[in-house]
């Protein structure tokens, strides 16, 4: 199992212009093959950063994700909102 976690840090006048990104995209994202599910946090300490955390069958998985176009034009659309460089985990879960 991969847990995906990505941190993302937005202005904070277009937070609400990724959660509409992220309301159109999950569902997609979640029917790709060997996705368990995604899901959108939000830090508490710093409401302009969130956190979307992905489960995968295998990193195979995800990389057929991370190749589709729906990544592309997705992650194309979010970095235009960023204010600092995003971070990315792929997390082998061992136990």
């Amino acid at each position: 199992m991969i847990i995906r976690t990505v941190k993302m840090t937005f202005d904070p006048e277009k937070v609400e212009d990724f959660i509409k990104i992220f309301e159109f995209a999950h569902h997609k994202i979640e029917a790709f093959p060997g996705c368990k599910g995604v899901d959108l946090c939000r830090d508490l300490a710093q409401p302009n950063v969130l956190i979307t955390l992905s489960l995968w069958d295998s990193a195979q998985h995800l990389d057929v994700y991370r190749n589709s176009e729906l990544f592309k034009s997705t992650w194309e659309e979010t970095k235009k909102l960023f204010i600092d460089r995003a971070d990315a985990w792929s997390l082998e879960k061992i136990m």
